[in-house]
């Protein structure tokens, strides 16, 4: 080749870099010339095969451990060993997650899914089923078919609690429900007289001198006939009722008191006048239910965040667990909590429904616990409606309220379907939502319960196996 003949230079100097750069990608990165770090070039790496690292091995996941031995008002067989705390995203998983507290005690599903397998066995006459929530519950709302779904499964006739007056009574679909205009309701929202203390339901009704109220069946299975009735009223002397054209006299010291009717009595219907006396009692409402079954007692209270329940005496609940004994409470608030729906910061409310939560550990002491996550809330953006800035903040409160306190958890948000859940829902034919974006309409709670009657069975059938 003539020398100067340069034409196979830049071949020298491409081939000469590149075995520069091989050489240095099958050298370590760690390199230093007078504290000069070389970085390692990889010439290979778009065509080596990468194996990846072994995942770490999960931690082992503790037992749940039994139940406390039951009470006389509470008894439960031993509890079915091997069910297990299972670790899932609470943002997105549709089941029910389960908890303990800090100190390893738990208020999951353990008791109530016991009680259910009890019952099943007929080992136990009954379980009962307190569910609090607000409107979006009301007028039996969710209740209805959940507790349709129950009896279906496990038996029992009845709609459970019913209070003496309703803002929404002309809209429960589940009982007949009429009354006069005269009772003094005292509730969460005004302040009751020192001696009246309010029914866990957060009201307490006084009767006027010709105050009445009747209660009537529903053509509907399960619903078309009362058996047992129960009335729950406050302490009385000689107050006088008559129930039914039958005269009753009402005494009782304690908080909380039940007069049993016979059932021959009411089968049909039941119309209660106030017959007089000198201080008339606060009266709380009427229990329908068979002799056995399940049982879901609907705690709706308009326009409440759940806050409210603390102010709920520790005396009255323990009289209305003896009464009527809880195996489940269920805990299902947040449209009136996303008032403000861009709000993002839920903090002052997990610290103050904690004063709820202690309150409920410590007086259903044996009782198992729901906390229900908030739906989603439909929230106008430009010229569409998607899920409202506030509700994962909220749920991610409620979660860590479920979590610290050791009890169930149920997102209700992620059961609808998630993101922009609630405009999907409004759109469906039938709508399952209402126009707000925030309530559910009747084929929407209708919904909502086949979801949480799935949920819990689903868990049920988790403690049946072997």
């Amino acid at each position: 080749m003539p020398a100067n003949n340069r034409s196979a230079h830049p071949f020298y100097i491409i081939a000469g870099t590149m075995v520069c750069l091989f050489g240095l990608s099958v050298v370590s990165k760690n390199i230093s010339v007078k504290g000069l770090s070389i970085r390692q070039v990889d010439m290979l790496a778009d065509i080596r095969r990468t194996i990846p690292a072994p995942a770490p091995a999960a931690p082992p996941v503790a037992l749940i451990k039994p139940a406390p031995p039951a009470d006389t008002i509470q008894a439960v067989v031993a509890p079915v060993s091997g069910r297990r705390h299972r670790t899932y995203d609470y943002m997105t998983y549709t089941g029910i997650q389960e908890y303990q507290d800090s100190t390893g005690m738990s208020k999951d599903l353990t008791h109530f899914l016991n009680a259910l397998q009890d019952l099943h066995a007929h080992k136990r006459k009954k379980v009962r089923i307190a569910y609090f929530g607000d409107s979006m519950i009301e007028a039996d709302l969710i209740t209805g078919d959940l507790r349709d779904s129950l009896q279906a499964r496990f038996g029992g006739e009845g709609i459970g609690f019913v209070q003496i007056t309703s803002v929404v009574a002309q809209w429960r679909t589940s009982i007949r429900h009429t009354f006069s205009e005269d009772w003094r309701d005292y509730h969460f929202k005004n302040k009751p007289p020192e001696n009246t203390l309010l029914g866990i339901c957060g009201h307490a009704f006084v009767p006027g001198p010709e105050s009445w109220v009747k209660y009537s069946p529903v053509q509907k299975p399960g619903l078309n006939h009362f058996n047992r009735v129960g009335l729950l009223y406050g302490p009385a002397a000689n107050t006088n009722l008559l129930i039914n054209d039958k005269p009753y006299t009402l005494n009782g010291a304690d908080v909380l008191n039940e007069l049993v009717l016979p059932q021959s009595d009411v089968q049909q219907s039941v119309t209660l006048k106030f017959g007089g006396g000198d201080t008339p009692p606060a009266l709380y409402g009427l229990s329908f239910e068979s002799d056995s079954g399940v049982f879901v007692d609907n705690y709706s209270f308009r326009g409440i965040t759940g806050l409210e329940l603390a102010h709920l005496s520790g005396q009255m609940i323990r009289q209305m667990q003896q009464a009527h004994t809880y195996d489940l409470v269920v805990i299902h608030y947040g449209a009136n909590v996303l008032f403000r729906p861009e709000l993002t910061d839920y903090n002052w409310y997990g610290q103050s429904m904690q004063k709820v939560m202690d309150s409920f550990g410590k007086n259903w002491p044996n009782t198992s616990f729901l906390i229900v996550g908030t739906a989603d809330r439909g929230y106008m953006k430009e010229d569409h409606f998607v899920t409202a800035p506030g509700v994962r903040p909220l749920l991610k409160t409620q979660h860590e309220l479920a979590e610290d306190n050791g009890t169930a958890y149920w997102n209700l948000f992620a059961a609808m379907g998630g993101e922009g859940s609630m405009a999907r829902w409004v759109q469906e034919s039938p709508a399952y939502g209402k126009k707000d974006h925030t309530h559910f309409t009747t084929y929407g709670a209708r919904r909502v319960g086949a979801l949480l009657y799935k949920a819990i069975m689903d868990e049920f059938s988790e403690e049946e196996l072997p």
